[in-house]
């Protein structure tokens, strides 16, 4: 059952706790307030300031599980405050570990400064949860797949066109790297895993995969530096530094490339051409 008041009081104190800047968001001149607006916090969950106000007045709907993983999102609630806010809302919490796409507070900070640098939010099995501006600009907009296609593993067996952002004398590499990692997370979570899941309908749909897989191949790492093919501005030589989130095996990936190298240039000019160079 729904605790409307407990519901109301935790969301507008975690609403007062947040600051303009701690979401990536300008403070202004003419703030008098503690914390967010409601208009801000609604347009971070993706709703409207309506359906969001009433929730603050105890009024409304029981927010659905959908909507609850919105708010915390937006409201960068931790894997505890976030399961709390299910129960107040009458609703069990999502499970933990490798199937969450709950993004912990620490990683969204990180992201949330780093506007002018390519860099994205991935789970375990490689499903875009959040991008960077320069990060859409970099590999477009990877975080409206649905399906197993939200996998970039998935994608890379199953969509030719994939490949063609990547260097062609990687390609052979990330066909193993993408195996080998999907073999390993199978063992980790079980045979009744997405990632089971995953590697069934690559047996069924992909030639190329049954070869790779069945070489049993572990331990094949990604390479700190990317090799990216980008459609306006060409080759691209990247470092990958990666930050893991163990709570829910999400990694943090950032792009950057050396100091004075023609890729360092290339980057410059692509984040003057922004996310449109991809449309």
């Amino acid at each position: 059952m729904i605790d409307r008041t407990g519901l109301a009081e935790f969301l507008r104190n975690r609403r007062g706790a947040l600051q303009p800047e701690d979401v990536g968001l300008p403070r202004g001149q003419r703030r008098r307030t503690m914390g967010l607006r409601r208009e801000e916090v609604a347009s971070l969950c993706h709703m409207s300031t309506d359906y969001y106000s009433r929730l603050e007045r105890e009024r409304g709907p029981q927010p659905s599980l959908q909507m609850l993983a919105s708010i915390a999102q937006g409201l960068h609630l931790s894997l505890e405050e976030r399961d709390h806010l299910f129960r107040l809302a009458g609703h069990n919490p999502p499970a933990r570990g490798g199937v969450g796409d709950h993004v912990g507070p620490g990683l969204l900070r990180i992201l949330d400064r780093l506007d002018d640098t390519p860099a994205e939010i991935v789970t375990e099995l490689g499903e875009t949860l959040r991008q960077t501006p320069m990060g859409v600009a970099l590999t477009g907009d990877t975080t409206g797949y649905t399906g197993p296609a939200r996998s970039a593993g998935y994608r890379w067996f199953t969509d030719p066109s994939v490949r063609d952002f990547y260097a062609p004398e990687e390609h052979a590499f990330l066909t193993r790297m993408y195996a080998s990692g999907l073999r390993q997370i199978l063992t980790l979570r079980g045979p009744d895993s997405r990632a089971a899941h995953l590697a069934e309908l690559l047996l069924d749909r992909s030639e190329e995969f049954r070869r790779v897989w069945g070489d049993h191949e572990i331990g094949v790492r990604p390479h700190d530096v990317k090799h990216f093919v980008h459609p306006e501005v060409g080759p691209l030589t990247l470092n990958c530094q990666r930050l893991l989130d163990p709570g829910q095996a999400h990694s943090l990936l950032v792009y950057t490339a050396d100091p004075g190298s023609e890729s360092h240039e290339k980057l410059r000019l692509l984040s003057v051409i922004g996310a449109q160079a991809l449309h």
